[in-house]
């Protein structure tokens, strides 16, 4: 039987592993998923499963803590702004506010109701196993609920009995009540505070659950972490950065001492912007078993760096937009055009479209104003040397420009800014060298580089067997048009047949390979060259994929195992393997 992520049939059945070079299924397009599950068999432990520890429960409730007060400061000096009459600042300063929210808080309810709901006019994927009583037992993608259970340790499949018209009503009823509450969750612009309990929620349901439900409730905590992170990083960067620009340019206008409420919001939007920053990269990297984890002192010198480094250009920017105010708004516009188009000719691979990836790249464009940003797959040091270059040229112009406009004689004050503009990029600098140099996952920057893994812990070695032929996801291209629509693919011609979306994996060929057959769990083929680092894995951001890989993985009674398309030789065989 052949399926699509979106809600058609999918077939398991136990099998043992092809050779290396089994058919790897035609050139699928966008969201597609070759599953195969194999067997459950005995699963080769090498190395252990990934737990929820108290520390990533504190690190959400540190960023609950950073989003409150960093909207809470913001509207409460709106507030102020309109008590004391000055209707322009107040409406600047909300509006900064209001609009950010409201187009986060809008893909965030897309997302739910893409997640919550059925493909209308299309059954639910079924899943049906050889060599069992069980035939086509339904599942539903819907919030990863399936329509079977399983007893805790139990490799058996229950099918779950057919409904009755009460049980019928009260899941309609529970329906209604959820969309009821996620709709007012939005209205009241919270839509990332539910995602950030969900995520806690999910976090220590993995750690209370047995160890086959804690592999089900971590992944789902992965997915949440995944889309909060998302929607934080585009509403710090739309609020955050021009309302800290702001309240600068207005504080430096003045010429006073800065008032208690004012400081405040900088210093929050400051804190929000580098928190932010630190987060997206930590998740970025937990998401991915080619890449070891980031330590959370990683995390945090990553804050230092970017506070620092962003303070510094804020505060330049500001000083300058105080005297030259339309010469500032010609530079900013520049220079995200330039960076914009930087983008683009690296060619990214974040997102399943091209209209998603030109706006993406337009979104990291305006995340370059203001700071580093890593969208390319490699070595960045030279990238990060060049840009620091470009930023330190550009800042010194900026305070330069300001301070010529101000009197050297009498204005000691102007001179202490200056200083702390190039005291806080130096201080930036210094602990970005002290992230590179002592604390980056991979190793120091001038020592050897440690393989990526996700499981730095393990005292065996980590990775797939030693009897698995891996090719390194760098070697993937991207997906082309030419592969989603049919065309002339790797030696294929235009129009060959393409094979079923999700099939069973192949049995032994009638020779022997020579490698030793090796016994593994279940393997959730996807049909798509996998994503180069650091863009976040199909799985990730395809909604379509997420919801039948969550389905399909609740359902097996084994660790499965996701396996992207290789667009290499039969030789080489990508099999991107996970154990949560």
């Amino acid at each position: 039987m052949a399926a699509k992520s979106d809600g058609a049939a999918a077939v398991a059945g136990p099998g043992p592993e092809g050779p290396a070079g089994a058919d790897r299924g035609g050139a699928g397009g966008r969201g597609e998923v070759a599953a195969g599950i194999a067997g459950p068999g005995p699963v080769e432990a090498g190395c252990p499963g990934p737990r929820y520890e108290l520390r990533d429960c504190c690190w959400v409730l540190c960023a609950l803590l950073v989003f409150f007060s960093d909207g809470a400061t913001d509207l409460w000096l709106a507030a102020s702004y309109y008590l004391q009459g000055q209707s322009t600042y107040f409406g600047l300063t909300l509006l900064f506010v209001l609009l950010p929210s409201l187009v986060v808080q809008l893909l965030s309810f897309r997302w739910f109701v893409y997640d919550y709901s059925e493909p209308t006019g299309t059954p639910g994927p079924a899943v049906s196993t050889k060599d069992s009583d069980i035939v086509g037992a339904a599942i539903s993608t819907k919030d990863s609920a399936v329509a079977f259970r399983t007893k805790e340790g139990s490799p058996e499949l229950v099918p779950r009995p057919a409904p009755s018209s009460a049980g019928a009503y009260r899941r309609r009823c529970c329906r209604l009540c959820v969309w009821l509450l996620q709709t007012l969750v939005h209205l009241l612009q919270l839509g990332q505070v539910w995602r950030y309990l969900r995520a806690l929620y999910l976090g220590l349901q993995s750690r209370w659950r047995g160890e086959r439900l804690r592999r089900h409730f971590y992944w789902r905590m992965l997915f949440e972490s995944a889309d909060v992170s998302m929607l934080r990083l585009l509403e710090t960067f739309l609020r955050s950065a021009p309302q800290l620009v702001l309240q600068l340019s207005l504080l430096v206008h003045r010429g006073r001492e800065p008032e208690l409420l004012t400081a405040l919001s900088i210093s929050a939007s400051l804190v929000s912007l580098a928190w932010t920053l630190a987060s997206y990269q930590k998740v970025l990297r937990d998401s991915r078993d080619d890449k070891r984890p980031l330590s959370y002192k990683g995390a945090v010198v990553q804050v230092l760096w970017h506070l620092f480094t962003i303070a510094a250009r804020t505060l330049a920017f500001a000083l300058f937009a105080s005297v030259y105010r339309l010469y500032f708004g010609i530079f900013i516009v520049a220079h995200w055009c330039i960076m914009t188009f930087w983008v683009i000719q690296g060619e990214t691979d974040f997102c399943m479209s091209k209209w998603e990836e030109i706006i993406y790249n337009m979104v990291v464009g305006i995340i370059y104003i203001f700071c580093w940003f890593n969208v390319k797959e490699g070595r960045s040091r030279r990238r990060v040397t060049l840009y620091y270059c470009i930023v330190l040229l550009e800042n010194a112009a900026l305070t330069g420009f300001w301070y010529s406009s101000r009197n050297f004689s009498t204005d000691f004050y102007s001179l202490i800014l200056v200083c702390v503009v190039a005291s806080s990029f130096a201080l930036g600098i210094f602990f970005m060298c002290v992230y590179y140099c002592l604390l980056h996952p991979n190793g120091p920057m001038l020592g050897p580089q440690a393989p990526g893994c996700i499981f730095p812990e393990a005292p065996g070695p980590c990775g797939p067997p030693a009897d698995a032929i891996t090719s390194p996801p760098r070697s993937l291209p991207r997906t082309t048009g030419a592969e989603r629509d049919g065309a002339a693919v790797g030696g294929e011609r235009a129009g060959t047949p393409t094979p079923p979306v999700f099939q069973v994996r192949p049995g032994l060929p009638p020779t022997p390979v020579a490698r030793p057959l090796r016994t593994e769990g279940p393997v959730i083929r996807i049909d798509l060259p996998r994503k180069k680092y650091p863009a976040w894995d199909a799985h990730f951001i395809d909604r379509r994929l997420r919801k039948t890989i969550l389905a399909l993985e609740y359902s097996s009674p084994a660790t499965p195992r996701l396996q992207y398309r290789s667009m290499g030789t039969s030789q080489e065989l990508l099999e991107y393997e996970t154990t949560v």
